[in-house]
């Protein structure tokens, strides 16, 4: 029997209702017609090719660049019970042979591929045997050389169009200008496809710019308000990336750091840990986060100030996927426009690109240094206007104060005149402030009239003022004289008394971490602790699962839909299908477990102690097994997974009942398990895709947790 959209979005995603214009690209889709689609991360861009690959015959081919990410997509797919799978260079030749058997039953719907290995070998030649029924090319930016990720191997996709007419190109992007745009339908062929550009606005990411002075500190601050919760931080460098880390792990965080001068090996599993709920926080420079999928990300800091609000716009939607809140932090100084403005003037690129990438960190610049509300900034970017503000920036919470500092900025302009124009802002500050130190006394800057006159201020008050002066124009820097202030018109102006000046008032960190803890509710109403408990739980069960079938935890559920269930407590098959998020087949898989959860965790609230059998599915589970029945027989029966039925009668056993569990396993299967599990020291609660690989997957997921269980039980006996 057939579906419409609406029905296959609720079968295999969960969701009642589209996201906005979701519905009229799928049609457009649906129609054979060409479509670019401009939509923010997290903005559901998938599904506006997966339901189209799932209502017609024949087969969709992805074409993206994330080789890391395809494993996750298509597991994530394989979860929802759609077919897919995906060709790279991870996979074996029998893995391979077995894909093209597939393709060529007609058994896949989805099939992931890098643009590189499509035009490998014979592949493209493949692909008029496959019954190809669309084309969709993720990350299209990568086709344009005006695009900030550009990719010469995606040239070659302009062969599509050629070699393949009739077939619909959709081509996806979360961040391209109109520059962009134009270039990317150009060389893809399809010039006159339909264009659809979705709000850029996500409104669950709260924004945030902090002065960029005792970063590490003010991140552990940040970071012990979100206990437990994965993020991302983002460095300019690959030293920085190291030393945030090492400062974080030493502060007991769980951290690790990513960047493109590790081994493949090393990034790969890195970036395993943080899907799997491992680690907590990964330290990155821009190489991490175009090859994650990971939805329960709820917050990202950047150290260092991003070149172009499309990569920090890009790299923040990391955040929140789900829709789920989620925080976004910029660090700011005026350093950091310095050190960028360096990296540009330096690099080999033409004269024009140099402009134009001068021009777009001018904008990021904007942003961070607004005193207005900052999604307003980041919407008028991309010509998405609008005359409110958002009520969730830091600005919006906190409207700064402005006050007249003109007799501060004739102090500084007049240092710089004094001393010949020749002085950075470190230099400056150190005669403003009245230091003696070698610098200052080797040149002589002591006897100046200036010196001095500026002790009132705190050192970290003269750079935040400074480098407000700087970037409103009130002065200029020379980059190429050792980043020298200099006087300009305007200067000449403020110093004669011609002209005022207003900057925005100085928050001490300590001040500012009083004001934030005045926000901080001092008690929690019980239903709320009792709802973070049980989300606790159910985010325990989602790992326990998680680990147990190989897959990252957001794979079994996503954050939101967690938090909904532990709002609504459901415990019965149509409230739990009621839930965003749980489609039928997660329901299949995973449904009578949480509810199993729900169930356990309100009779514990209700009558501490008291020992039950957990939920109807448990009582079925152990009914056939008192029949006599085996494992895979009971799965069978019930159309679970054998791990599944593994589960119930290890926990029934944990509650008591008679569950003879060495039964279930082979004696020589279980002491090489145990064997090579004390050889790694993996225990029943740990994650054992480690010991899966280590006995080189020669017993699945389900006998190694049974044998660990049994191992357990034996050692506290």
């Amino acid at each position: 029997m057939s579906i419409n959209k609406l029905e296959a979005l609720k079968k295999y995603f969960g969701y009642d209702s589209f996201r906005p214009q979701q519905s009229e690209i799928i049609d457009t889709v649906m129609a054979n017609r060409d479509c670019m689609v401009l939509m923010p991360t997290g903005g559901g861009k998938s599904v506006c090719f997966q339901i189209p690959a799932v209502l017609r015959e024949g087969l969709t081919v992805v074409i993206s660049p994330l080789i890391a990410l395809m494993k996750d997509q298509v597991e994530a797919l394989r979860g929802n019970g759609i077919t897919a799978a995906f060709l790279n260079s991870t996979i074996s030749g029998a893995e391979q042979d077995q894909i093209m058997w597939q393709i060529k039953l007609g058994e896949l719907k989805l099939l992931y591929i890098a643009p590189e290995r499509l035009f490998a070998g014979n592949t493209f030649d493949l692909l008029r045997e496959w019954n190809v029924q669309l084309f969709a090319i993720d990350e299209s930016h990568c086709i344009s050389s005006w695009g900030h990720d550009f990719r010469p191997e995606y040239r070659q996709l302009n062969l599509l169009k050629v070699r393949f007419p009739d077939v619909p190109i959709v081509a996806l992007t979360a961040t391209a200008d109109r520059v962009t745009r134009r270039d990317i339908l150009k060389q893809l062929n399809i010039e006159h496809a339909e264009t659809f550009i979705s709000s850029f606005d996500r409104p669950n990411l709260s924004l945030n710019v902090l002065p960029g002075r005792k970063r590490i500190e003010q991140i552990q601050r940040f970071l012990n308000k979100h206990d437990g919760q994965p993020g991302i931080i983002y460095c300019l460098s690959r030293k920085g990336t190291e030393t945030v880390a090492a400062s974080l792990q030493k502060a007991g965080f769980k951290v690790a750091y990513y960047h493109a001068g590790m081994t493949g090996d090393k990034r790969s599993q890195v970036q395993e840990n943080f899907l799997r709920d491992d680690i907590q926080i990964i330290v990155a420079t821009i190489a991490f986060g175009m090859g994650i999928d990971k939805s329960n990300v709820r917050w990202v800091i950047h150290y260092n100030l991003p070149s172009n609000v499309e990569s920090f716009y890009q790299e923040i939607g990391r955040a929140g996927r789900d829709g789920a809140s989620a925080d976004t932090v910029l660090f700011y100084s005026y350093l950091d426009i310095i050190t960028r403005q360096d990296m540009i003037n330096n690099s080999d690129q033409s004269a024009e690109q140099k402009e134009l990438l001068n021009a777009k960190l001018n904008r990021m610049k904007q942003y961070a240094e607004a005193d207005i509300c900052r999604r307003r900034i980041l919407l008028s970017y991309f010509n998405e206007p609008v005359d409110h503000d958002c009520g969730n920036c830091d600005v919006c919470r906190n409207p700064r104060t402005r006050f007249n500092a003109t007799v501060i900025a004739q102090k500084a302009l007049s240092g710089i005149a004094r001393t010949e124009q020749k002085v950075a802002m470190g230099m400056l500050i150190d005669i403003l402030r009245g230091s003696r130190n070698q610098n200052v006394i080797r040149h002589g800057y002591e006897r100046l009239p200036t010196f001095g006159v500026g002790h009132e201020l705190r050192g970290d008050e003269w750079s935040e003022y400074l480098g407000q002066m700087l970037n409103s124009g009130v002065m200029d820097i020379a980059y190429d004289e050792a980043h020298s202030f200099k006087l300009n018109p305007v200067s000449w102006q403020v110093l004669k008394g011609e002209r005022q000046i207003e900057l925005v008032k100085f928050i001490p960190l300590a001040e500012r971490k009083a004001k934030e803890e005045e926000l901080v509710p001092k008690d929690k109403p019980k239903q709320e602790i009792i709802r973070d408990a049980l989300f606790e739980r159910l985010r325990q069960l989602r790992k326990q699962l998680a680990d147990t079938l190989g897959v990252p935890p957001y794979v079994v559920f996503s954050d939101a839909s967690l938090s909904e269930m532990a709002q609504k407590k459901p415990i019965s098959e149509a409230q739990m299908k009621a839930v965003s998020g749980v489609g039928a087949e997660k329901f299949r898989r995973y449904g009578e477990a949480f509810i199993n959860e729900i169930l356990d965790f309100a009779r514990e609230n209700n009558a501490p102690g008291t020992r039950v059998v957990k939920g109807m599915t448990f009582v079925e589970t152990f009914d056939l097994y008192k029949e006599g029945y085996s494992v895979r027989e009971i799965a069978d029966k019930r159309n679970l997974n054998p791990v599944t039925i593994i589960s119930h009668l290890v926990k029934l056993k944990e509650d008591g009942h008679g569950i003879d569990l060495k039964s279930l396993i082979e004696p020589a299967a279980y002491r090489t398990i145990v064997d090579a599990a004390g050889e790694i020291q993996v225990g029943k609660n740990d994650p054992i895709k480690p010991l899966f690989e280590l006995l080189n997957e020669r017993f699945d997921y389900g006998q190694i947790r049974l044998a660990l269980a049994i191992w357990e039980e034996e050692r506290q006996n």
